[in-house]
């Protein structure tokens, strides 16, 4: 049987895991996210990779090679990552890249940033394969960001494309690193729960947690929010509201700077909302952009939740 190469998309509320055959997914797998740190966290990973072998019809010594795609700052030639407010025990770092490969028998492991490695996902066999100059924003537990410019990703010195932490309010909301005002204080859902959890408590009505609870969910989901707010749920609604105002300022900001061709929204947020969540989007951007007749197309992506595990597994050669 010809060898196989796992990508592995690490969130902090899920694992997402597929298995590339012949640049084909051929088995997937996916878990929630330990909340009890890093070794639960490692220990999650192996379990998903070996899941989607047997789905996929393989054994591990099929298995050529591993991507994987974590929030926070990679050291891609140590296979450390710290800096991951949003993982349990990646503040400080981790060496995920060597836990994971001794968890698998020693098999090659090549580690990016989560959204890098989604935006190569989108890039190379998805919805940015027309393009040359594009932003990849990816709203999820977090918000993260992938660029590529003139057909090269973009890494800097490991956390270049960082857009969920630019400054969208100076002193606004508390972002998970600590600092006021950032992107993703008002579009990532981990902040949009602690928002709402505030407006619960000053007497605000929302189904938001019942609906958490009626799911076995421990925080706030995309697919949630987006039954709250078929439910017309006011504070769904208001935070939804939010989350497009600052991405209309933050996209917008990114358009002036880098005059891109596209600019690509995903993550949980963006593919569940969908089009007409990226549409109000776009329109938030259109009063904000100093060459309106150069503006970007605003994108959904091609490869869903699969854009991260599909990146990390091109990643490491699949």
């Amino acid at each position: 049987m010809t060898s196989v190469t796992a990508g592995v998309d690490l969130g902090g509320t899920k694992i997402q895991t597929a298995i590339l055959r012949d640049r084909e997914v051929a088995g997937t797998a996916r878990v929630l996210t330990p909340q009890t740190g890093a070794a639960d966290v490692v220990s999650a990973i192996a379990g998903t990779v070996r899941t989607a072998l047997e789905a996929a019809g393989a054994s591990p010594g099929d298995l050529a090679a591993i991507g994987m795609g974590t929030p926070g700052e990679v050291d891609a030639s140590a296979g450390t990552v710290s800096h991951s407010p949003n993982v349990p025990g990646f503040q400080e770092r981790v060496a995920l890249g060597p836990l994971t490969s001794q968890a698998l028998g020693g098999v090659p492991v090549t580690l990016d940033n989560d959204v890098r490695v989604a935006i190569r996902g989108e890039h190379e066999r998805g919805a940015g394969r027309p393009y040359r100059n594009l932003l990849g924003v990816f709203c999820g537990t977090g918000v993260g960001g992938g660029l590529v410019l003139e057909g090269t990703l973009r890494v800097g010195r490991g956390a270049a494309g960082e857009i969920g932490h630019t400054i969208v309010k100076d002193g606004g909301r508390m972002c998970s690193d600590g600092r006021r005002g950032h992107l993703e204080a008002y579009a990532g859902r981990g902040r949009m729960e602690a928002r709402a959890r505030a407006l619960a408590k000053h007497g605000h009505k929302t189904v938001l947690f019942d609906l958490m609870q009626r799911r076995g969910r421990t925080g706030l989901s995309s697919g949630v929010i987006a039954t709250a707010m078929e439910k017309k749920d006011k504070v769904a609604v208001s935070l939804v509201d939010d989350a497009v105002w600052a991405l209309g300022i933050a996209l917008a900001s990114a358009q002036n700077l880098l005059e891109l061709e596209a600019i690509i929204v995903g993550g949980g947020l963006g593919d569940r909302l969908g089009r007409p969540f990226i549409d109000r989007i776009a329109a938030a951007m259109e009063p904000r952009l100093f060459v309106p007749d150069n503006r970007p197309k605003v994108l959904g992506t091609e490869l869903g939740d699969l854009s991260g595990a599909i990146g990390a597994a091109v990643l490491a050669g699949g």
